[in-house]
């Protein structure tokens, strides 16, 4: 779920070009159709197919360091992003651990929720940063405070005796999805005021 970017205030407001909120609005939904793809997938061929589930363990927080790289040069660069650097870093070694251990799910589940937890606490510092310069970003702080959440339910879960499995992360991208989607449909409905 990790990084929403920054929402802004809307068409017309000093500043901001109007296609800067159309390719903030486009960016929301890919980000929010990619992550209900994934989750779909999941529970349709991920659960029944090792290799496909495997493989979509590691594009989740492959899939999210790219997008963090890409909200970051829209803005600015990494260099003035500090936080979305920092969370593409995290999200680019969380796909490499992940496919290290690919053969111990609980492993696997630990480290995604020390990934939602770091993902969570930065998009939560992105949030309240951004908030201060174009406000309205309630969407990326509940998603970021929501986040670190689950990674706290993750990593509880990964020490427990039941085998985990890929549709134990599958409602965290769902959340992701929702929030991002939010975010479109926010854009959208400012767009047509």
């Amino acid at each position: 779920m990790s990084e929403v970017i920054e929402h802004r205030p809307g068409n017309g407001a000093p500043g901001v070009a109007a296609e800067d909120v159309a390719g903030l609005r486009s960016y929301y939904w890919v980000r929010g159709l990619v992550a209900a793809c994934w989750v779909a997938a999941t529970f349709t061929i991920g659960k029944n197919a090792p290799v496909v589930g495997a493989g979509l363990l590691v594009v989740y927080p492959a899939w999210d360091a790219v997008a963090n790289l890409v909200d970051a040069t829209r803005n600015g660069g990494l260099g003035r992003n500090l936080t979305q650097a920092f969370n593409m870093a995290v999200s680019f070694l969380t796909a490499l651990a992940v496919a290290a251990m690919l053969g111990n799910m609980h492993a696997v589940l630990a480290i995604f929720g020390i990934w939602a937890l770091l993902a969570g606490l930065l998009q939560l510092a992105t949030g309240i940063r951004r908030w201060k310069t174009y406000g309205a970003q309630w969407v990326m702080v509940l998603s970021g405070a929501q986040s670190a959440l689950a990674g706290i339910f993750f990593f509880q879960r990964a020490q427990g005796s039941a085998t985990p499995g890929i549709t134990d992360i599958a409602p965290y991208a769902a959340f992701g999805a929702f929030y991002f989607l939010v975010s479109a449909l926010w854009l959208s409905f400012r767009r047509g005021r």
